[in-house]
C-alpha cells in the first residue's frame, strides 16, 4: 500500500515539475509577430509561388544570435509536404526592437502526390542547439505558428514543357528527392503550347563559376528573337524571370524556348558529357 502511495506521489511531483517547465517556456516573451502573404492561394503542383515573409519585431525584443526561419507546409492532418527553411536576408541578430522585417522568396511547389488544402507554419530556430524562439500568434505545437493557407491543384493546370534536344537526363539529389535538375549542353530547346498571351518565363539555375575565368553568359531566345540574357555568377540556385510578349511567341500553336550558353565544360574522368548550366526549374506563366 505504501509503495502505491509513493508511486502516486512521485508521478504527481513529476507532473508538477513538467508543468512548471512548460510554464517557464510559455512565459518567455515573444520576440516578433510573424505573417506571410502568398502571391496566390490556389497553386498547381510544379508552379512558382512568391512568399512574402514579415516579422514585426517586439518593442523590447533581444535576439541572441542568427536564427533560421523554418517553414513547414502541411496537410490538414499534420503530414509534412515540403519545407522552405532559410536564413533571412537580414540576420536576426541585427533585428531592432519595433522594426518591421519583410522580404520575398520564390519557391516551386514540389511534385508531391497530394491535391487539396494545406497550411503553412513558421518559426525561428537555431539548427545548432534546436532552440526555438517564442513568437506572437496562434500556437500550433513546439513554437510553430500557422500563418497562411493554400490549395494545391493538379499539375495539369500548368503549361506542359517538353525538353527536346540539348538536355542531359534528369538527376535527383541523393539528400532530397524533391530536388531535381537537368544539365544543358551548349544549346538547349524547350517546346510548349503557345500561350498567345503576355507571359513570364522562370528559369532557376546554377552555374559553374569555378570552371571558368569569367562567368558563363546565357542567352534566351524564341526563334531568332532574343528575349533576355543573364550571367551565371553563382553555383547556388538562382532564379531569373523574363517577360515575354504575345507577339514574341509568334502566331504558331507551338513555341520553342532556346537557352544558348557561351561556354561549356567536361567534368573529366569517366564523365565525358558537355555541360552548360544546371537547370532546376523552367516555367511559363501566362498573365
Amino acid at each position: 500500500m505504501m509503495f502505491k502511495q509513493t508511486s502516486v506521489l512521485v508521478c504527481a511531483l513529476a507532473a508538477v515539475l513538467l508543468a512548471g517547465c512548460g510554464s517557464k517556456d510559455d512565459s518567455e516573451p515573444a520576440v516578433a509577430t510573424p505573417s506571410l502573404s502568398l502571391s496566390r492561394e490556389r497553386v498547381p503542383i510544379g508552379s512558382p509561388l512568391k512568399l512574402t515573409y514579415r516579422f514585426d519585431v517586439a518593442p523590447n525584443a533581444k535576439i541572441d544570435g542568427d536564427y533560421w526561419v523554418f517553414v513547414h507546409v502541411l496537410e490538414p492532418d499534420g503530414e509534412r509536404l515540403w519545407v522552405d527553411d532559410h536564413l533571412p536576408p537580414t540576420p536576426t541578430s541585427t533585428w531592432k526592437a519595433g522594426e518591421k522585417v519583410e522580404y520575398t522568396r520564390t519557391v516551386f511547389v514540389p511534385n508531391y502526390p497530394y491535391i487539396g488544402p494545406a497550411v503553412v507554419r513558421i518559426g525561428l530556430y537555431d539548427p545548432k542547439t534546436s532552440k526555438r524562439l517564442t513568437l506572437a500568434g496562434e500556437l500550433a505545437s513546439r513554437k510553430e505558428y500557422p500563418v497562411a493557407k493554400l490549395e494545391l491543384q493538379p499539375q495539369s493546370e500548368n503549361i506542359f514543357l517538353i525538353f527536346k534536344e540539348g538536355w542531359h537526363p534528369a538527376e535527383v539529389s541523393s539528400g532530397d528527392p524533391n530536388v531535381e535538375w537537368q544539365w544543358t549542353k551548349k544549346s538547349a530547346t524547350i517546346s510548349f503550347r503557345n500561350p498567345k498571351k503576355d507571359s513570364t518565363v522562370y528559369i532557376e539555375y546554377a552555374g559553374r563559376v569555378d570552371k571558368f575565368t569569367s562567368p558563363q553568359e546565357v542567352t534566351v531566345r524564341i526563334g531568332d528573337q532574343t528575349i533576355g540574357s543573364f550571367t551565371a555568377t553563382s553555383k547556388d540556385k538562382t532564379l531569373v524571370t523574363l517577360p515575354v510578349t504575345a507577339a514574341q511567341f509568334g502566331s504558331g500553336d507551338v513555341a520553342e524556348l532556346v537557352l544558348d550558353v557561351d561556354r561549356t565544360f567536361v567534368p573529366g574522368g569517366s564523365d565525358t558529357r558537355e555541360l552548360g548550366i544546371q537547370v532546376f526549374h523552367t516555367f511559363v506563366e501566362p498573365k
